[in-house]
This record gives structure tokens, sequence and C-alpha cells, in this order.
């Protein structure tokens, strides 16, 4: 879930918003000059000067120039995880993640040009798209391990001692079907913008997941 972006909500006090938006705005600035003339000619010095700020306001926000164009929102995957476990208890573990992932995602449809040439700057760059990669797959664990949590607890509340099957395979099955959902969902929406908003594409996606995947009728 890394492709998340900078969410401008309100949230977290000015001081917050003013660095979500610093951050947003380097990363933004990160991949436009990459799509542009390639991740390999693209400095922290550019970087800088197109989004306005210092090369030392860049390093308080990113260890590497590489960081700017693999992580786009770090704070996404505590978002969702805190979505997950404060989510009501009578939502089932599909809707939760459905719940959470669509707050995230709702502003998808404005940010669509910007995730495309995200998409290209990594599959543009091997060792990019290798970082990007494993920052999937650790987003995909915190996800699971949110998930696996929540479950616990709630055989804990059950009376269960809350090691059961339900804290192992299942969490790590359903983030990774989850995310499978998301991707399946921005690249069915882009190629038929004209037919459906993304949000309405993305929860026809988890309607057919929690209805078992049944095959389409003739």
């Amino acid at each position: 879930m890394q492709l998340m972006l900078e969410k401008s909500a309100a949230g977290g006090g000015l001081r917050e918003q003013k660095k979500r938006a610093t951050r947003a705005a380097l990363a933004e600035a990160a991949v436009h000059l990459a799509a542009e003339h390639g991740a390999e000619k693209v400095t922290v010095e550019a970087i800088s000067a197109a989004a306005g700020v210092s090369v030392r306001t860049f390093f308080n926000y990113f260890d590497s120039r590489d960081d700017a164009f693999v992580v786009i929102d770090e704070d996404a995957g505590a978002r969702m995880r805190r979505a997950v476990l404060d989510a009501p208890a009578e939502l089932s573990p599909l809707e939760v993640l459905r719940e959470a992932m669509a707050a995230e995602l709702a502003e998808v449809e404005q940010q669509h040009e910007l995730w495309r040439l995200h998409a290209e700057v990594l599959h543009a760059s091997p060792h990019l798209l290798a970082r990007g990669l494993g920052a999937h797959m650790a987003a995909e664990a915190d996800l699971a391990a949110a998930i696996a949590e929540r479950l616990r607890g709630a055989d804990r509340a059950g009376g269960a001692d809350g090691a059961g099957p339900r804290a192992g395979l299942y969490p790590r099955l359903l983030a990774a079907v989850a995310g499978a959902a998301v991707r399946t969902s921005v690249d069915h929406w882009s190629a038929h913008q004209e037919e459906a908003d993304f949000l309405d594409v993305f929860r026809e996606v988890f309607t057919l997941l929690a209805a078992g995947l049944p095959a389409p009728s003739a």
C-alpha cells in the first residue's frame, strides 16, 4: 500500500497538516522530475528546489533521495492500523479493511495521474522497483499484524485464548487479498473512468470478495 498519497483532510493540527503538505510536495516533485528526466538523473537539490524548500528540509522528511521516489505516505500504514483496531466490533474483518482502505483512497480520482507517473518511475528503475516492492510487503505485513491483533482481542472477549488459527494464516491472507483488491480496483477504474466513480468500483470489488467470488451469471 505504499502508493497511498498524503491526505489533505484536516487532522492532527495545523503543524501536522503543514508537515504532511511539505512531505507530499517533495514526493510529488520527485515523481514528476523522475518521470521527465529519469530517477538516476534527479538530485536532492532539484527535488528541493521544485518543492520550494531547502535541502536541509528535504532530509527532515527523507533519509535518502530514493526514499522520496518510493515512500509516498509513510503515515498511511499507521492510520489504517488504527482504523482496523478502532473499528466497531460488529464489523467483519473484511468490512473493517474495506472502510479503512476507502478512507485512504478517497482522493484517488484527483491523484490518479500522479499514481500513474509513480508506477512508471518505479518500473523504469529496477532498484527503485525492488525497494517499492519491499515497502509494499512491509506495509502488508503491518496490516496483517493489525488484523491479527483485532482478532485476538475479539477471541479474548469471547473467552478464547486468542492464539487460534484466526490469528495466523487468516490475517496474512486477508491483507494480501485486500491489497490485490485495491490494485484491481485502480486498474479497472483507470480503464473505465467514464463508467463509474472509483469508490463505487472499489466497493463492488469488496462486495464480490464478501460473496466468495461467485462466477458471474451468463
